[in-house]
């Protein structure tokens, strides 16, 4: 059985849990407490975990003491265990009320082929879960995964190495983190030829970053744990101190959630030059910010970012001032969990001064006369390739290129051209031809369902809100 196939089984699970009225989220994040346990036990590492409460423990018991134990068993990992399970387990709670439920993904759990699971990497399973996860458009949990394919080309071009800080402010479930260490083993062809002190600084310092959400935050842990990654991915937000005391990164990859601050805040933090509530320019200073002299960072932002007056122009020109940013790439619609959302990779480095480092900003536009990527059309490695081609190998954007002029993807614009733009970077200049066919588009049905799966998310959202206050007035 391929990890494919133990990930499609463990997601056929979750339809016998809605009976038990447990969300898509929830069961990821109930399937991270109980794969977590036989994880343990398949690598011979219980030892992180107290005597008496281990899978076997669980599996021993049956019926309402199973769950009452398996709550018990929550509670007590998240305050008793090793530091990394108890981040795991902090506040772990779980969703299912009936007995059968839980014996039902014990017992299943229990019959996976493991063999096979740990020959293709626990990792590769557990990504191939949160995928799954994103992809489902009830779960809502698309805002925290970028597609894997578009992540891969980002490192690949920004080339992390061995010895460089990797941080991503916006972590979600880690991929960038995962993706860039995964680059460096295959690049270095096994770190564990590196000498000892190189190897601990790999696993333990080399990956940081920041999770705002707390199942997302422990979704992230358990996908880092299962990559052999520990370093500190702390839980609050890159927009106050947290943030700004993170360490200089040579590397910043990250997907900064879109939108801005609730409640129409500004970031509490006071080293940015330019304070708005408009949560990727917030991210953006973050980021150039957070680079060292000569650190590169490759982030994905809307369009919004590339036009924007008054605080937007004023924060584009600061990072070109402090960046060479290089490299601009035009993503195509429908990649993302929210359809019609426009976004782009900017790709730039930190220069040594603080003013003239960019010269010209390369656009590649794979947006124009492009498919309508969902479930049809699956984004895949092979729709990057031309533009990494013009890219170059110099993850500094210093390779040879060559314009492709007004019919081609491919087009040069000198810093003063932006100047005269009013340093609006919103440059388009082939014609649209209507690429876009009737068979991209979604089904009625789908967008239906989606409608629906939107309705009931809110409803349930009221009713929890409603409980929370009857509790809260009933105290």
């Amino acid at each position: 059985m391929s990890t494919q196939d133990i990930v499609a089984k463990l997601w056929r699970l979750c339809d016998v849990l809605r009976d038990d009225g447990i969300t898509y989220h929830q069961y990821v994040t109930e399937l991270t407490y109980l794969l977590f346990l036989k994880m343990a036990k398949e690598t011979g590492t219980e030892k992180q975990l107290p005597a008496g409460y281990r899978w076997d423990d669980l599996e021993d018991k049956d019926g309402v003491d199973q769950l009452t134990f398996y709550r018990k068993l929550l509670l007590h990992l998240g305050t008793e265990a090793s530091p990394r399970v108890q981040a795991i387990y902090a506040n772990a709670a779980t969703s299912l009320k009936q007995p059968k439920h839980l014996a039902k993904l014990v017992e299943d759990l229990d019959g996976l082929d493991w063999y096979e699971a740990k020959e293709e990497g626990l990792g590769n399973l557990y990504e191939g879960l949160l995928e799954k996860n994103a992809n489902e458009k009830k779960s809502g949990a698309g805002q925290y995964f970028t597609p894997r394919p578009l992540i891969d080309s980002m490192v690949r071009l920004v080339k992390p190495q061995p010895g460089e800080l990797v941080q991503d402010p916006a972590a979600g479930t880690c991929g960038f983190l995962i993706a860039a260490d995964r680059y460096i083993k295959d690049a270095t062809n096994r770190l564990d030829k590196l000498p000892v002190r190189q190897q601990d600084f790999q696993k333990y310092k080399a990956f940081y970053g920041v999770e705002l959400v707390h199942d997302t935050h422990r979704l992230a842990l358990m996908n880092l744990m299962l990559h052999d990654i520990e370093g500190d991915l702390a839980i609050g937000d890159s927009m106050s101190e947290l943030g700004k005391n993170l360490p200089k990164a040579d590397v910043i990859l990250t997907n900064p959630p879109f939108g801005t601050k609730k409640g129409g805040g500004l970031p509490s933090r006071d080293d940015f030059l330019f304070p708005t509530s408009n949560k990727q320019l917030a991210f953006l200073q973050h980021i150039y910010r957070g680079l060292k002299p000569g650190g590169r960072a490759a982030v994905v932002l809307p369009d919004n970012v590339l036009f924007e007056d008054n605080v937007g122009a004023q924060v584009r020109a600061d990072l070109m001032d402090k960046c060479d940013l290089h490299t601009i790439l035009r993503l195509p619609t429908g990649i993302f969990y929210a359809q019609g959302v426009k976004t782009n990779v900017l790709f730039f480095s930190r220069g040594a001064k603080d003013t003239g480092n960019t010269k010209a900003v390369w656009i590649y536009d794979m947006r124009t006369n492009a498919p309508a990527f969902g479930k049809r059309t699956q984004l895949g490695p092979e729709h990057f390739a031309e533009f990494e081609q013009a890219f170059g190998d110099d993850p500094l954007g210093k390779s040879k290129r060559k314009d492709s002029g007004e019919e081609g993807r491919w087009r040069r614009f000198s810093r003063e051209d932006i100047a005269k733009r009013g340093e609006n970077l919103d440059i388009s200049w082939l014609k649209d031809e209507g690429h876009t066919s009737a068979e991209d588009l979604p089904e009625p049905e789908e967008i239906a369902a989606e409608i629906m799966a939107h309705l009931q998310t809110a409803m349930a959202e009221m009713e929890a809100l409603t409980k929370a206050l009857s509790a809260e007035a009933a105290e």
